[in-house]
C-alpha cells in the first residue's frame, strides 16, 4: 500500500489513542523496525526514545525472542486456559514468582495493564469477602496513572488523569496529596499525615492502597522518595489494609532496580506487571498475589476468584515474555540502565537552566524535562523527527524512557533532539 493511500484509510477509519477522530493529530506511516530504529515509509530512520510506550526495553527485531515467537507458533498459538494448563504459561508464571519480591507467589495472567489493575482491585474486593468484610474503597495518592478501563480509572488521577471526562460515572475513590519527598530527599513524619489520616477516617470501608511504587508515570513522571513507600507500607500493616503495588511501568529494571519496590525493600500484597514484560513483541500482563490474598479470595462465597480473559495465558505471549525475562536476567541490565542514567543526567540537566523549564529529573532509564506551559503537539512532534528521534510528549512533560540496548550514538541523537527543542520553547 503506498504511503498516501495508507494515510488516508487511517484518517477515514482508524482511532489512534488520545486522539480526535475529526482533527486527528498527524501520524507517520512505520515499515519496519530493527534494533533501536524505527523506519518511515520515507525511507527515514527515527531513533526510539519511547521504547515503544516503555514496553520494548530490548529493541525491536531481537533474534533470541523472534525465534521463540515462530518455535511456540509451530506448536501451538493459542489455547483457552479454563480447565487447561501449558508449559509456557507454567514456566513464566513459576520464573515471575522467583525474580518477584519475596512472598508473591501466586500469579493471574490477563492481556494488558489495564486489565492487571482491574484484576488487581478485584482480588482485593474478593479478599475482604472471604474475610467476611465488605470494603470497597480504595485509597491512592494524586498523580498516578494506573489504565484506561473503568477501575483503573477510578484510581487513576481525576484532574491531571486523562479521565476527568468520565468523572461522575467512576466509583469514587479516596485521594491524597502526591508524595512530596524526591527521590533524593527525606521523607518526614508530616508526609504521611494526610494518607494516615485518610487511612483512619475510611478504616471500615478501605480496601487496599494503589500506588505506582517509586516512579508516577503517565500522571506526571514524578519520582518520589523510597522512604515514603517503606512508611506507607507500615502504615497499610497498622490498619490492616492491602497494599497493591503497580509496577507495570517501573518494572523490569526501568528504574535501576529489577522492580521499583526495590528502592524501598517492601513486599506489596498485590502487583501488577505489564509493558516490559515480553520485550513489546506481545501484549501481555500480570498480577502477582501472596498466599494470603490467594487463601481470603478462594474463601469469598462462589470459591473462585471470578475473572478470567479470554486469551488468558496465551502460549505465544507468556513464550515470548519468559525468553524476554531471561534475555534481560542474562545481560548487565543494570549496568545498561546505569549508563542511560548517567548520559541522560549529563545532557538534560543543563536544560534546568531555561525559563521555560520548571524540572530536569532522571532515574534509571528515565529523564523527564518538565515545562512551566503545556506543549503544543502538533508543533513540536515534527520538530523531533527532524532531529531524527522519535518522541511522545504530554501535557507539560518532555520525556524518554529509551530501550535498555540504547548506544551512546542513540543517546546523542534523543537527548540532542530534546535538548534543540526545549531550548527553542522554553526560552
Amino acid at each position: 500500500m503506498e504511503p498516501d493511500q495508507l494515510l488516508a484509510l487511517d484518517r477515514a477509519h482508524v482511532w489512534h489513542p488520545y486522539a480526535s477522530a475529526t482533527e486527528p493529530l498527524p501520524v507517520l506511516p512505520v515499515t519496519s523496525a530493527h534494533g533501536t530504529r524505527l523506519v518511515l515509509a520515507d525511507g527515514r530512520e527515527l531513533v526510539d526514545g519511547m521504547s515503544s510506550w516503555w514496553a520494548a526495553i530490548h529493541g525491536y527485531g531481537n533474534p533470541a525472542l523472534l525465534a521463540t515467537l515462530h518455535e511456540q507458533a509451530d506448536r501451538m498459538a493459542h489455547v483457552m486456559f479454563g480447565g487447561l494448563t501449558h508449559e509456557p504459561a507454567v514456566a513464566l508464571s513459576e520464573l515471575l514468582v522467583r525474580i518477584t519480591p519475596a512472598g508473591l507467589s501466586r500469579v493471574f495472567l490477563s492481556d494488558s495493564g489495564s486489565v492487571a489493575v482491574e484484576v488487581a482491585l478485584k482480588m482485593a474486593l474478593q479478599h475482604w469477602r472471604g474475610r467476611g468484610q465488605e470494603r470497597s474503597l480504595f485509597v491512592t495518592v494524586r498523580g498516578g496513572y494506573h489504565g484506561d478501563t473503568t477501575g483503573a480509572m477510578s484510581v487513576t488521577d481525576p484532574v491531571n488523569g486523562m479521565h476527568s471526562l468520565f468523572a461522575g460515572w467512576l466509583p469514587q475513590q479516596v485521594f491524597a496529596a502526591r508524595p512530596r519527598p524526591r527521590f533524593d530527599e527525606q521523607c518526614t513524619d508530616a508526609d504521611l499525615d494526610e494518607i494516615a489520616g485518610l487511612l483512619r477516617a475510611h478504616a471500615a470501608r478501605a480496601a487496599a492502597v494503589v500506588v505506582e511504587p517509586i516512579v508516577q508515570g503517565a500522571g506526571g513522571m514524578w519520582f518520589y522518595a523510597p522512604d515514603f513507600l517503606r512508611r506507607l507500607r507500615a502504615l497499610c500493616d497498622e490498619h490492616d489494609v492491602l497494599l497493591i503495588a503497580d509496577e507495570i511501568a517501573t518494572g523490569f529494571g526501568r528504574t535501576g532496580r529489577l522492580f521499583a519496590c526495590e528502592h524501598a525493600g517492601v513486599v506489596p500484597d498485590v502487583m501488577c506487571v505489564g509493558k516490559a514484560l515480553t520485550g513489546g513483541v506481545m501484549s501481555l500482563a500480570a498480577t502477582l498475589c501472596t498466599d494470603e490474598v490467594a487463601t481470603s479470595v478462594s474463601n469469598a462465597p462462589g470459591g473462585a476468584f471470578m475473572h478470567g480473559p479470554t486469551f488468558m495465558g496465551n502460549p505465544l505471549a507468556t513464550a515470548v515474555a519468559r525468553a524476554g525475562v531471561e534475555l534481560l536476567l542474562s545481560r548487565d541490565w543494570a549496568g545498561e540502565v546505569a549508563g542511560i542514567e548517567a548520559h541522560l543526567r549529563d545532557a538534560l540537566s543543563p536544560l534546568a537552566t531555561l525559563p521555560g523549564v520548571a524540572d530536569v529529573r532522571v532515574l534509571g532509564a528515565i529523564g523527564v524535562v518538565e515545562l512551566r506551559e503545556p506543549v503544543d503537539m502538533r508543533a513540536v512532534q515534527p520538530r523531533f523527527v527532524e532531529h531524527g528521534a522519535w518522541l511522545r510528549p504530554f501535557g507539560r512533560l518532555v520525556y524518554t524512557m529509551p530501550p535498555f540496548v540504547s548506544t551512546p550514538d542513540d543517546l546523542a541523537t534523543i537527548t540532542s533532539a530534546m535538548t534543540a527543542v526545549v531550548s527553542d520553547i522554553a526560552r
